[in-house]
């Protein structure tokens, strides 16, 4: 890009006249000197800013590596997966087991007690395995085993062990079936893929954000360089018409109109400093460190792209639909709220389950001698634990039971309330996603419209400093012939600055947009074509 066409050491260098002609051939000499090395100027400014040389890639490396967003939502995305674990452990299979042992002196008045004090000694096992199923189904096997002695003299088994084996089932209709029981896990696992989707999108934003102000800090350095190159030659402008005041070439009024914008020019300089410091900060902020040593800013190594590949606008937003990461949350988010809301409505339903259980029990012991009334009685039961184990499990001595459990809610309002509560939820987040549809579409072809026209807007961009650079180049050589002011000259290097600041603008707002374009498609835009230059 072209640069200033005149420096403040070519104007301090030219001495008070003796003669138009002399003016003339130095103004000849000056203008010659600029037109042959334009940007001269401009690169010795810049490299005379301060501050510590940063490329694009070191700041994005250091975004994702630092940026709290991306550690949020990655926190987030691990949450969801706990949630989710947590959820789907509501189906796995149960082991359970417990065991009592208990003592006790029962005193009886009862001749048939067999024991003026009956002195009790009991152990109670019980074990098994349950689970419940998606459909709500509830299943257990169960074991219980007793061991049973007492000081009674009636008692025929010394000790006794009683055995019971049970397969139970509930089956919910209503309440509690199918998506009443699974609808928590399903919504949990479209949250998981939500999260997924927040985090991925997270460092795509992250990786915007911090390109952006990239090039934000790029411009600035610009401004800041040709404002300090505006201020240099305000100064020697003021130089040399203090110069000519003295040689009796100009008015006072020169010397008046010189100094009030060098001094603009100063406060010009301090604002942009003050502006290059503040995006400095704002970039250490998202990449989460600060300038080296004594460093107080940082500087852009790199160069702005300047040509990117353009696709359909129709075809641009369609694909930003299809890939868009938030987009994708909140569907995601939506088919959580819907599996919820679908979850609910059967619970808002009575309860009515059918339940039922079969098995066996099974009797074992050492026999003992009973005595009643003079006679000896023993029974033919004998045998260990083992021994009522296999009668049970065989169903020797066989159990069965059926039911069926009604429970009806006077007024249904709870199980109402949550399923029109949760419908709600549904409708809202359905609503969100539209609305970010629409938004993404209006980004998508805002960003495209910026895209589509960048090659004219740097074009007249360049066409600016050009026309610029005649001005200023035409303007030297009035002055060196004394037929414009100081002030004039001024002024029409203070147009070409804005100049090249407009294309410095104009080239970050270029890459800036293409930078939203990627965090828009999710990272599938394409990659810049060529790059800018200075």
């Amino acid at each position: 890009m072209a640069g200033l066409f005149f420096s403040s050491a070519a104007l301090a260098a030219d001495a008070p006249p003796t003669s138009p002609s002399g003016e003339g051939v130095k103004g000849a000499a000056i203008a010659a000197a600029i037109t042959a090395n334009p940007d001269s100027a401009l690169a010795q400014s810049l490299a005379a800013i301060e501050g510590t040389p940063l490329t694009l890639g070191e700041a994005v490396q250091a975004t994702l590596e630092g940026s709290t967003d991306v550690r949020s939502a990655e926190a987030a995305y691990r949450a969801a997966r706990g949630a989710a674990r947590r959820e789907r452990g509501a189906f796995d299979p149960e082991l359970f087991a417990s065991t009592t042992w208990s003592e006790a002196d029962e005193p009886s008045a009862s001749f048939f007690a067999g024991a003026s004090v009956l002195r009790i000694r009991q152990t109670v096992a019980s074990g098994g395995a349950r689970v419940t199923l998606p459909l709500g189904t509830e299943l257990s096997a169960t074991l219980d085993a007793t061991r049973y002695e007492s000081n009674s003299s009636f008692d025929a088994l010394k000790p006794q062990y009683d055995a019971a084996t049970t397969l139970s089932l509930r089956q919910p209709l209503l309440r509690g079936f199918g998506p009443g029981a699974w609808g928590e896990r399903a919504a949990t696992g479209r949250e998981v893929e939500a999260a997924k989707a927040r985090y991925d999108d997270a460092v795509m934003a992250a990786r915007a954000a911090v390109e952006q102000t990239y090039w934000d800090l790029y411009a600035a350095e610009r401004d800041l360089a040709v404002q300090r190159l505006i201020r240099d030659q305000a100064g020697a402008l003021l130089e040399q018409a203090v110069l000519r005041n003295k040689a009796g070439l100009v008015g006072p009024n020169q010397v008046a109109n010189a100094r009030v914008f060098y001094a603009e020019q100063v406060q010009a300089v301090i604002d942009r400093e003050e502006s290059l410091d503040k995006t400095s900060d704002q970039l250490a902020s998202i990449i989460g460190r600060r300038p080296a040593g004594e460093a107080t800013r940082y500087r852009p190594a790199d160069e702005p792209p300047s040509d990117f590949p353009i696709a359909p606008e129709d075809s641009l937003v369609a694909h930003a639909v299809s890939r868009n990461n938030d987009l994708k949350a909140r569907e995601r988010a939506v088919a959580a709220a819907r599996s919820r809301w679908t979850g609910a409505r059967w619970n808002a339903y009575p309860q009515l389950d059918v339940f039922g259980s079969m098995g066996g029990n099974g009797l074992a012991g050492r026999p003992q001698d009973v005595v009643f009334n003079g006679q000896t009685f023993r029974t033919n039961v004998s045998g260990g634990f083992g021994d009522a184990f296999a009668q049970a499990r065989d169903r020797k001595f066989p159990t069965w039971s059926a039911g069926v459990e009604v429970s009806i809610p006077i007024g249904f309002r709870e199980g109402a309330g949550e399923r029109d509560r949760l419908h709600a939820e549904t409708d809202r987040a359905e609503q969100d996603l539209i609305a970010a549809r629409r938004s993404l579409s209006d980004r998508v072809r805002a960003g495209h419209r910026e895209l589509v026209y960048a090659s004219r807007r740097l074009e007249a961009a360049r066409a600016g400093v050009a026309a610029s650079q005649e001005q200023v180049r035409i303007g030297i050589v009035e002055y060196a012939n004394g037929r414009t002011t100081a002030f004039e000259l001024v002024r029409l290097g203070a147009d070409l600055a804005s100049a090249q600041q407009r294309y410095s603008q104009a080239l970050v707002r270029t890459a800036k947009a293409a930078a939203e374009l990627r965090l828009l498609t999710s990272g599938d835009y394409p990659s810049p074509a060529g790059t800018g230059g200075n």
